[in-house]
């Protein structure tokens, strides 16, 4: 499987597991086995992926749009939230900077943590993904904060 494709369905297992394995199924209709499939990386499943109109349907119950994130990076694009938190009060500039920076310590622990004895584990890998991933939705939030005050 070349590399687009693995990073596709590790941004597709993180968007099933952001929602649940059982709500995702019960949302999507699908079982948990042909979810499943999108994001093995099993010979068997390397060409299958998850259908477009699925990605919409979780991304709507989901914390982050991991699939649709995935696919701007991978084409260099920025993507721009419109009024993501609809009933977000103006000024909260100081609330998102506190939480940016709680982020990032967060993140910096993790990789102090993970380099410790110079070698990054999968596992380790995979926690700083999540972290690198949570810092950039507060940097999003606080972006579509930013235009709301600004009209």
């Amino acid at each position: 499987m070349d590399s687009i494709g693995s990073y596709l369905k590790k941004h597709t297992e993180a968007l099933v597991k952001d929602i649940g394995i059982e709500t995702a199924c019960a949302i999507t209709g699908k079982s948990k086995a042909t979810l499943g499939r999108y994001y093995s990386t099993m010979p068997d499943h390397s060409e299958r992926f998850i259908p477009v109109d699925t990605v919409a349907t979780l991304e709507k119950q989901a914390k982050y749009p991991h699939v649709t994130a995935a696919l701007a990076e991978l084409n260099a694009i920025t993507l721009s939230y419109d009024k993501l938190n609809h009933n977000v009060a103006p000024g909260r500039l100081n609330a998102d900077v506190i939480k940016l920076a709680q982020r990032f310590a967060i993140l910096m622990a993790e990789y102090n943590q993970a380099t410790e004895n110079g070698i990054i584990t999968n596992n380790e890998s995979k926690r700083l993904l999540q972290e690198a991933v949570a810092l950039q939705q507060v940097l999003l939030d606080m972006k579509a904060h930013l235009q709301d005050e600004t009209g």
